[in-house]
């Protein structure tokens, strides 16, 4: 698969032909917009006011088509597919999944424009007088529309998409894989290493140039706090390696101890805030416009997706919507893949609706709270200064706010640390994903390739911000969002025919436990199956069930495929005690039939009457079957040879007719990464982004659940 030790650099598992042409464009980028950042913004903002003036329509048309897809994949039957094996579960639980998600997906921005963009919009509307009540009905409607279900629809595409075809399929987890269905295995060559560099690229200067407004924000709440700290380049600057250095930090602590914990300390004080403004501010006002802006909302929905003010000649759309549409397709690589990287074990349905739904419904609370609180400012209690303050700097439009609320710089220093917190987050998560980019999809690196990255976006930022060109590559990034965009609908309809294919592979693979276990095998199987529902097998007596029956059944089929041609071998797999048989096929997806020893807690039903000991059995033990694509939930222990035979074939038959019904099935074999399709996660210890422990380069195929 992808490429052997010899492109790795030593002693990592960096991919060579990712790695170095991505840090060499990086550094001859930084250094053009250091050495003439005028003649560079010229260009960008050229090339830039071009595309957004002839393919606007194909952003908008774009977007409206990663909208409806996403949210009608979820609606079909295929909305219950599992990312990755079917018997996987989610590595966090729903409140840490969603922190995660949504400090690395735009919490800073909601911060930066939650006050700005509907102060801005309502001062100079698109359509229609200024300062009015239809323009701050139309100030409240665009923001939601900026940063609703359209934003989550790319994000969630780009990590749907990464998540299906790397825990499903056993593909890496980068953006390379996107391509499959267009290129198939040439995303392992030249191609595939362009669009991970391209993927580097983007989010590298995305990040960075992120940092270089976020600190504009962080200088602008410190001056106000503290008017002795003077807003410039150094007090910035040192902003960004104050935040780097904590980012390191972060990285160098893993996904668990590090993003997790401090995207949870994100989502906290970000409540806190909500709820302070909530509670001071014009309640009721806000509970109101909060239930109308989202009803109008979703009322003018279409026709806002749709318009793009073509009879005005009208240059908005290009400064607002096209340029935060295209901001985030061009941050699509780096959020949906972070996504895609916490998503394992939910099913597509949940992926969808904890993508789309929950983030919308925050962001359009975040601006009912704040937006709608300086409105009613301005518009009831004569606080117009705050436009032309807000106009001068959006940076300093929650700050000002603030002024008319209680406990003022209280609650301006805990937003500083909350966009502090954010942006740290946003940060450390963009390293992890940059490395597993330029590691071939890896999802453990050594810690030095973290550190190495999270310091590179500082130096890149500080660097551009001290010659001024980081509006030029902030243009540079929205430019790249065309390609991408082309990219992301290329894997949709790619996505679209893998899950055709699977649904001839669940219709042929599946049926009922209880039509296996029938009276279809030996008349005296349901006394076996009666006997299985009320015995609780002891740990020993399912290992010699499984060397001894199980064994010499599989053996049987083995030698009788082998006789027939067919490539068949029996595995046997002591130190996680489980024994499978595989059947090779050249060119098709191979036959896996596995039986799992795996240990339950013993139910209070079993011999209720019975008192037991402190020290009694507390377990039991199930052999289970597995195929490639996970767990089936029922256990055949006490299975004579001729049921176990009958079983396989039963599984084998199913295999058969996928392969038949789907000439034209998905041609990976995935010879290194059986292990994605029919083992667990990794254990708890072992986090993402964390240090590997030794032999841990490659599991065993089928490692089984712990």
């Amino acid at each position: 698969m992808i490429e052997k030790n010899a492109k790795h650099g030593a002693g990592s598992t960096v991919l060579i032909p990712v790695f170095i042409p991505a840090v060499v464009v990086m550094v001859l980028l930084v250094v053009g917009a250091i050495s003439n950042p005028d003649l560079a913004g010229k260009v960008f903002s050229s090339t830039l006011t071009y595309i957004t003036d002839s393919f606007g329509w194909f952003y908008m048309l774009s977007v409206a088509f990663f909208l409806v897809f996403i949210v009608g994949l979820a609606m079909t039957r295929w909305g219950n597919i599992k990312l990755g094996p079917d018997h996987a579960d989610p590595q966090y639980s729903f409140p840490e999944w969603f922190a995660m998600l949504f400090s690395a997906g735009y919490g800073i921005a909601l911060l930066f424009f939650g006050v700005a963009e509907p102060v801005l919009h309502f001062s100079s509307p698109p359509q229609g007088s200024p300062e009015t009540v239809d323009a701050a009905k139309q100030a409240m409607q665009i923001a939601f529309f900026h940063w609703g279900f359209h934003i989550w629809a790319i994000y969630g595409l780009v990590g749907l998409v990464l998540a299906y075809f790397a825990f499903r399929h056993g593909l890496p987890l980068s953006m390379r894989s996107a391509l499959y269905p267009l290129i198939g295995d040439r995303i392992y060559g030249p191609i595939g290493h362009a669009v991970d560099v391209f993927a580097i690229l983007g989010t590298m200067f995305g990040i960075a140039t992120t940092l270089g407004l976020s600190v504009a924000q962080i200088n602008a709440g410190l001056h106000y706090l503290w008017p002795s700290v003077p807003v410039n380049v150094t007090v910035q600057i040192t902003c960004i390696a104050v935040i780097t250095g904590l980012a390191i930090f972060s990285v160098v602590a893993g996904m668990d101890k590090g993003v997790k914990r401090l995207s949870i300390l994100n989502m906290l004080l970000a409540v806190t805030l909500m709820l302070f403004v909530f509670i001071v501010g014009p309640t009721i006002h806000i509970l109101e416009t909060f239930l109308q802006n989202t009803g109008s909302y979703l009322n003018n929905i279409v026709e806002r997706t749709f318009n793009l003010q073509a009879y005005s000649h009208s240059d908005w759309i290009g400064n607002w919507t096209l340029f935060i549409f295209g901001w985030t397709i061009a941050w699509a690589p780096f959020v949906g893949l972070f996504i895609a990287k916490i998503s394992r074990g939910r099913t597509i349905r949940q992926f969808v609706v904890g993508v789309m739904l929950v983030p919308s419904i925050f962001t359009f609370m975040w601006f009912s709270i704040f937006g709608d609180t300086a409105l009613n400012q301005i518009m009831e209690h004569g606080y117009t200064s705050l436009i032309g303050d807000v106009q001068n700097n959006k940076a300093i439009a929650l700050f000002k706010l603030y002024e008319v609320l209680p406990l003022t710089s209280i609650v301006s220093f805990v937003t500083v640390i909350l966009i502090i917190t954010f942006f740290v987050t946003s940060s450390d998560s963009g390293s992890l994903v940059i490395d597993s980019l330029a590691s071939g999809g890896a999802l453990h690196t050594p810690v030095w390739q973290r550190v190495f990255w999270a310091s590179t976006e500082g130096v890149v930022a500080s660097c551009l911000l001290l010659a001024g060109g980081l509006s030029a590559l902030q243009t540079m990034t929205i430019v790249s969002a065309l390609p991408f965009s082309i990219i992301m609908i290329v894997a949709a309809l790619g996505m679209w025919r893998a899950l055709t294919i699977e649904g001839h592979h669940q219709r042929s693979l599946t049926t009922d436990v209880q039509q296996r276990l029938s009276g279809t095998r030996g008349n005296g199987l349901w006394r076996q199956r009666l006997h299985s529902l009320v015995s609780f097998p002891e740990r020993e007596q399912v290992l010699e069930f499984l060397a001894t029956t199980v064994s010499k059944a599989m053996h049987r089929v083995e030698r009788e495929l082998v006789k027939e041609g067919w490539a068949a071998e029996v595995h046997t797999d002591e130190e996680y005690q489980r024994i499978y048989l595989e059947v090779v096929k050249d060119e098709q997806v191979d036959f896996i039939y596995e039986i799992r020893l795996l240990e339950h807690e013993l139910p209070d039903y079993a011999s209720p009457q019975i008192p037991r000991p402190d020290d009694a059995q507390k377990f039991y033990y199930r052999a289970e079957v597995f195929l490639r694509r996970g767990g089936q939930s029922y256990d055949i222990f006490g299975f004579d040879q001729q049921d176990i035979i009958t079983d396989i074939l039963d599984q084998f038959e199913k295999h058969l007719h996928f392969l038949h019904v789907s000439p034209a099935i998905l041609p990976w074999r995935m010879e290194e990464h059986d292990d994605m399709l029919t083992s667990p996660p990794e254990p708890q210890e072992q986090e993402l982004g964390a240090e590997p422990s030794a032999g841990d380069d490659k599991q065993s195929p089928g490692k089984p659940d712990e």
